[in-house]
Protein backbone atom coordinates (compact mmCIF):
# COMPACT_ATOMS: atom_id res chain seq x y z
CA UNK A 1 0.00 0.00 0.00
CA UNK A 2 2.91 2.45 0.68
CA UNK A 3 4.38 2.14 -3.01
CA UNK A 4 0.77 2.55 -4.75
CA UNK A 5 0.34 5.68 -1.83
CA UNK A 6 4.04 7.56 -3.18
CA UNK A 7 2.70 6.76 -6.78
CA UNK A 8 -0.09 8.91 -6.32
CA UNK A 9 1.74 11.33 -4.72
CA UNK A 10 4.37 11.63 -7.64
CA UNK A 11 2.15 11.93 -9.90
CA UNK A 12 0.57 14.87 -8.48
CA UNK A 13 -2.43 13.31 -6.44
CA UNK A 14 -3.63 13.74 -2.66
CA UNK A 15 -3.31 10.84 0.32
CA UNK A 16 -4.36 9.98 3.77
CA UNK A 17 -1.56 8.90 5.37
CA UNK A 18 -1.03 7.36 8.98
CA UNK A 19 1.81 9.83 12.25
CA UNK A 20 2.30 8.82 15.45
CA UNK A 21 0.27 12.05 15.82
CA UNK A 22 -3.25 12.36 13.49
CA UNK A 23 -3.99 11.28 10.03
CA UNK A 24 -2.32 13.79 7.68
CA UNK A 25 -3.19 14.93 3.97
CA UNK A 26 0.19 13.74 1.90
CA UNK A 27 0.83 15.38 -1.66
CA UNK A 28 4.21 16.22 -3.56
CA UNK A 29 5.04 19.82 -0.89
CA UNK A 30 7.46 21.14 -3.86
CA UNK A 31 4.41 20.91 -6.81
CA UNK A 32 2.28 24.11 -6.15
CA UNK A 33 -0.58 22.12 -8.07
CA UNK A 34 -0.59 18.99 -5.70
CA UNK A 35 -0.72 21.67 -2.79
CA UNK A 36 -3.47 23.53 -4.21
CA UNK A 37 -5.63 20.72 -4.49
CA UNK A 38 -4.44 19.85 -0.73
CA UNK A 39 -6.16 23.32 0.16
CA UNK A 40 -8.86 23.09 -1.77
CA UNK A 41 -9.76 19.74 0.07
CA UNK A 42 -9.26 21.27 3.66
CA UNK A 43 -11.13 24.20 2.67
CA UNK A 44 -8.34 26.06 4.17
CA UNK A 45 -7.52 29.39 3.29
CA UNK A 46 -4.40 30.66 1.34
CA UNK A 47 -3.28 32.51 3.95
CA UNK A 48 -2.88 29.71 6.18
CA UNK A 49 0.33 28.01 5.43
CA UNK A 50 0.81 23.51 5.41
CA UNK A 51 3.77 22.26 6.58
CA UNK A 52 5.78 19.65 5.07
CA UNK A 53 7.24 16.01 6.02
CA UNK A 54 10.54 14.02 5.75
CA UNK A 55 11.96 11.11 6.54
CA UNK A 56 15.90 12.17 6.88
CA UNK A 57 18.04 14.72 8.10
CA UNK A 58 19.67 15.32 4.92
CA UNK A 59 15.92 15.80 3.22
CA UNK A 60 15.42 18.39 6.12
CA UNK A 61 18.47 20.00 4.89
CA UNK A 62 17.74 20.21 0.93
CA UNK A 63 14.47 22.18 2.48
CA UNK A 64 15.12 23.99 5.19
CA UNK A 65 18.14 26.10 6.44
CA UNK A 66 19.80 24.51 9.79
CA UNK A 67 22.91 25.58 11.83
CA UNK A 68 25.23 22.81 13.30
CA UNK A 69 23.87 23.57 16.37
CA UNK A 70 19.81 23.30 15.23
CA UNK A 71 20.96 20.25 14.16
CA UNK A 72 22.33 19.21 17.40
CA UNK A 73 19.00 20.09 18.63
CA UNK A 74 16.80 18.52 16.03
CA UNK A 75 18.79 15.07 16.63
CA UNK A 76 17.29 15.15 20.11
CA UNK A 77 13.95 15.54 18.78
CA UNK A 78 12.86 13.75 15.34
CA UNK A 79 12.23 12.02 14.72
CA UNK A 80 9.21 12.44 17.14
CA UNK A 81 5.89 14.58 17.72
CA UNK A 82 7.47 17.24 17.06
CA UNK A 83 7.38 20.39 14.41
CA UNK A 84 9.56 23.31 14.14
CA UNK A 85 9.16 26.28 12.42
CA UNK A 86 12.70 27.29 10.20
CA UNK A 87 14.22 29.50 7.78
CA UNK A 88 12.96 27.97 4.52
CA UNK A 89 15.26 27.25 0.96
CA UNK A 90 14.49 28.95 -2.28
CA UNK A 91 12.99 24.75 -3.56
CA UNK A 92 9.76 25.30 -0.94
CA UNK A 93 6.93 27.26 -3.00
CA UNK A 94 5.68 29.70 -1.55
CA UNK A 95 2.09 28.38 -1.96
CA UNK A 96 3.19 26.23 0.82
CA UNK A 97 4.44 28.67 3.38
CA UNK A 98 1.65 31.41 2.33
CA UNK A 99 4.60 33.22 1.08
CA UNK A 100 6.73 32.97 4.39
CA UNK A 101 10.34 32.67 4.82
CA UNK A 102 9.74 29.99 7.39
CA UNK A 103 8.42 26.52 7.03
CA UNK A 104 6.67 23.76 9.49
CA UNK A 105 8.52 20.89 9.01
CA UNK A 106 7.52 17.29 10.80
CA UNK A 107 9.72 14.13 10.72
CA UNK A 108 7.22 11.94 12.27
CA UNK A 109 7.98 8.84 14.20
CA UNK A 110 6.09 6.07 12.03
CA UNK A 111 7.32 3.61 9.60
CA UNK A 112 4.60 3.79 7.37
CA UNK A 113 4.54 7.71 6.94
CA UNK A 114 8.63 7.46 6.26
CA UNK A 115 8.06 4.70 4.24
CA UNK A 116 5.62 6.85 1.57
CA UNK A 117 8.01 10.18 2.16
CA UNK A 118 11.36 7.80 1.38
CA UNK A 119 9.43 6.93 -2.08
CA UNK A 120 8.03 10.25 -3.11
CA UNK A 121 10.23 12.84 -1.31
CA UNK A 122 8.84 15.93 0.78
CA UNK A 123 5.51 15.59 1.09
CA UNK A 124 2.42 18.11 2.91
CA UNK A 125 2.03 18.08 6.25
CA UNK A 126 -1.49 19.39 7.61
CA UNK A 127 -4.29 17.57 9.48
CA UNK A 128 -6.60 15.02 6.84
CA UNK A 129 -9.61 16.89 7.93
CA UNK A 130 -11.43 19.97 7.10
CA UNK A 131 -9.85 23.56 8.28
CA UNK A 132 -11.75 24.03 12.00
CA UNK A 133 -12.80 20.37 12.34
CA UNK A 134 -10.84 17.67 14.99
CA UNK A 135 -8.02 16.12 13.48
CA UNK A 136 -8.41 12.19 12.62
CA UNK A 137 -6.77 9.70 15.05
CA UNK A 138 -8.05 6.51 13.31
CA UNK A 139 -9.10 5.68 9.57
CA UNK A 140 -13.11 5.59 11.05
CA UNK A 141 -12.18 9.20 12.61
CA UNK A 142 -11.77 10.43 8.64
CA UNK A 143 -14.69 11.85 7.10
CA UNK A 144 -16.61 10.50 4.23
CA UNK A 145 -15.93 14.25 2.48
CA UNK A 146 -11.89 13.91 2.90
CA UNK A 147 -12.54 10.14 1.74
CA UNK A 148 -14.01 11.16 -1.71
CA UNK A 149 -11.91 13.74 -2.16
CA UNK A 150 -8.47 12.28 -2.05
CA UNK A 151 -6.75 9.53 -4.31
CA UNK A 152 -5.86 6.74 -1.62
CA UNK A 153 -6.46 6.10 2.05
CA UNK A 154 -3.83 4.21 4.28
CA UNK A 155 -4.48 2.79 7.01
CA UNK A 156 -1.86 2.57 9.60
CA UNK A 157 -4.52 1.73 12.75
CA UNK A 158 -4.97 4.39 15.57
CA UNK A 159 -2.61 6.91 16.05
CA UNK A 160 -0.32 6.58 19.00
CA UNK A 161 -0.23 10.16 20.44
CA UNK A 162 -3.98 11.16 18.87
CA UNK A 163 -3.33 14.84 18.93
CA UNK A 164 -1.34 17.00 17.15
CA UNK A 165 2.58 17.68 17.67
CA UNK A 166 4.26 20.29 19.54
CA UNK A 167 5.41 23.22 17.28
CA UNK A 168 8.67 24.66 18.38
CA UNK A 169 9.75 27.98 16.70
CA UNK A 170 13.51 26.98 16.17
CA UNK A 171 15.03 30.19 15.96
CA UNK A 172 13.54 31.55 19.10
CA UNK A 173 13.89 28.19 20.83
CA UNK A 174 10.11 29.09 21.46
CA UNK A 175 7.52 26.68 21.34
CA UNK A 176 4.25 27.48 19.63
CA UNK A 177 1.50 25.28 19.83
CA UNK A 178 2.16 22.60 23.09
CA UNK A 179 0.64 18.90 22.46
CA UNK A 180 2.52 15.39 22.10
CA UNK A 181 5.90 16.04 22.52
CA UNK A 182 5.81 18.56 24.51
CA UNK A 183 7.97 17.47 28.05
CA UNK A 184 10.62 16.19 25.03
CA UNK A 185 10.78 19.55 23.48
CA UNK A 186 11.08 21.22 26.90
CA UNK A 187 13.66 19.31 28.11
CA UNK A 188 15.64 19.83 24.87
CA UNK A 189 15.28 23.58 25.09
CA UNK A 190 16.19 24.35 28.65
Amino acid sequence: MTASAARYVIGGGVIVYPTETVYGLGANALDEQAVMRVFQIKKRPLSKPIFLAVSSFDMLMNVAEVSREDLALLEQLLPGPVSILVKRKPVVPDILTAGSPVVGIRYPDHETALRIIDLAGPITSTSANRTGSPPPTSIASISQDIRDRVDAVVDGGKCRYAQPSTLLDLEKREIIRPGAGLEKVMKAIS
